[in-house]
C-alpha cells in the first residue's frame, strides 16, 4: 500500500446520515482506523451503504466500519434489518443461538460493515441492568455454549467476532457509560467464573475482545480497560490472547478517572489498547487523534486486518433458502420478546 496510510488506532463516529467535510478531514487523519455507526446514522440498507461507501472513499488507505448489532435493546441497524432478540432468549433455543450469529452478520456483511460488537460475554448475576438479557445466561457453561454458537455463526458469514466486556461486567448494578462501577470480587472468584466464556472462545479463534469499564480494587487499582494487569498479564499471556483489543468507550463516564481524553488515550494504549474508540463527542476525537504519537505498528495492524469483514455487497442473500427460514424462526423469537 503504497503512500496509503495503515489502519490506526482510534475509532470515532459521525454525526448523521451522510458525511461533512470535516468528517472526511478526521477520517483520513493517520491515526484513524475505524468508523462505528449509531443508530443516528441508519435510515434504510441502501443509505447506510451509500454512507459506508463514503467513509471507505474518504481514506487513503484501509478503514474498517463496525457496529453494535447485538440484538434486543442494542441493535443500532433495524427498519431493512431482520429484529434479533436477546441473548437470553436462545437459552430455549440453543441451536437458533449459531443461526442468529450467522444472519445478523450476513445482513451486517451485505452493507459494507465490517463487524459487530458482539458477541457479550458477561455472566448475567441479576443485578445489572445494563447488561441483564444482553447475557446468554447467568449459568456459566450455558452461557459459554452459547456464545459459542453465535460466534461460530458469525464465523461462518465471514465476520469477526469481539467479546465483551472482560474480566465481566455481569456482577455489577451501576452502569459505566455513567459512572465507574465497582466489583470487590477477588481474582479466583471471577476467574472462576466470568473468565470461563472468554477462555473457550479465546481457543476457538476469537478475533477482537473489549475490557470493562469496571474497577476490580482487590486486584488491580486500574479499570480493566487501562490496566497492564488485565490486558497484558491475564488477557495475553495467562488466557494466550493474541487478537485485538479494543478499549471500551473513552467518552463513558467510568473512564473519567484516567483523566482528560488525551491521557485516557495514552493510558488505554499503554495499558495494551489496540484501538481506542472515542464516540460521541466529535471534539474529545479530535484531541486524541492530534495527541498520540503517529506510529508504525505491524503487529497491530496485523490484528486489526483480523477483524476485516469477508464483505458480500452483491450476494442476494434475501433470495436464499438458509436466510428466509432463519429470519422467520429469529422474527418468531424476537416476537416473544417484544
Amino acid at each position: 500500500m503504497t503512500n496509503q496510510y495503515p489502519i490506526g488506532p482510534v475509532m470515532l463516529d459521525v454525526v448523521g446520515l451522510s458525511l461533512t467535510q470535516v468528517e472526511q478531514e478526521k477520517i483520513n487523519h493517520p491515526n484513524t482506523g475505524a468508523v462505528i455507526l449509531f443508530s443516528r446514522n441508519y435510515e434504510t440498507p441502501a443509505q447506510i451503504s451509500q454512507l459506508i461507501d463514503s467513509i471507505r472513499a474518504a481514506r487513503k488507505g484501509d478503514i474498517l466500519i463496525a457496529v453494535d448489532q447485538e440484538g434486543g435493546r442494542v441493535q443500532r441497524f433495524q427498519t431493512g434489518f431482520t429484529r434479533l432478540p436477546p441473548a437470553s432468549y436462545y437459552a430455549e433455543m440453543p441451536l437458533l443461538a449459531e443461526s442468529a450469529g450467522w444472519l445478523m452478520a450476513t445482513e451486517l456483511l451485505s452493507v459494507g460493515v465490517d463487524f459487530s460488537f458482539a458477541p457479550v460475554l458477561d455472566i448475567d448475576c441479576g443485578i445489572s441492568q445494563i447488561i441483564g438479557d444482553r447475557s446468554f445466561s447467568t449459568d456459566p457453561d450455558l452461557a459459554t455454549k452459547l456464545a459459542s454458537l453465535f460466534r461460530k455463526g458469525m464465523h461462518n458469514a465471514g465476520m469477526a467476532a469481539t467479546g465483551k466486556h472482560f474480566p465481566g461486567h455481569g456482577s455489577v448494578a451501576l452502569d459505566s457509560h455513567l459512572t465507574l462501577p465497582i466489583d470487590d470480587r477477588d481474582l479466583d472468584t471471577i476467574r472462576g467464573k466470568d473468565f470461563l466464556p472468554f477462555i473457550q472462545l479465546i481457543k476457538e479463534g476469537l478475533e477482537g475482545i473489549m475490557p470493562a469499564h469496571v474497577l476490580y480494587p482487590s486486584i488491580d487499582p486500574n479499570p480493566a480497560g487501562f490496566s497492564p494487569f488485565w490486558i497484558q498479564q491475564i488477557l495475553r499471556k495467562e488466557l494466550k490472547f493474541n487478537g485485538t483489543v479494543f478499549s471500551d468507550d473513552l467518552s463513558m463516564a467510568g473512564a473519567a478517572s484516567a483523566g482528560d481524553y488525551p491521557e485516557r488515550a495514552r493510558l488505554a494504549q499503554e495499558a495494551g489498547c489496540d484501538m481506542l474508540l472515542v464516540c460521541n463527542n466529535p471534539v474529545a476525537a479530535e484531541e486524541v487523534l492530534d495527541s498520540l504519537p503517529i506510529t508504525q505498528d505491524p503487529l497491530r495492524e496485523q490484528r486489526l486486518r483480523r477483524m476485516q469483514g469477508n464483505l458480500c455487497k452483491s450476494f442476494p442473500y434475501k433470495s436464499t433458502e438458509k436466510w428466509q427460514k432463519t429470519s422467520t424462526l429469529i422474527n418468531q423469537l424476537f416476537e416473544q420478546y417484544a
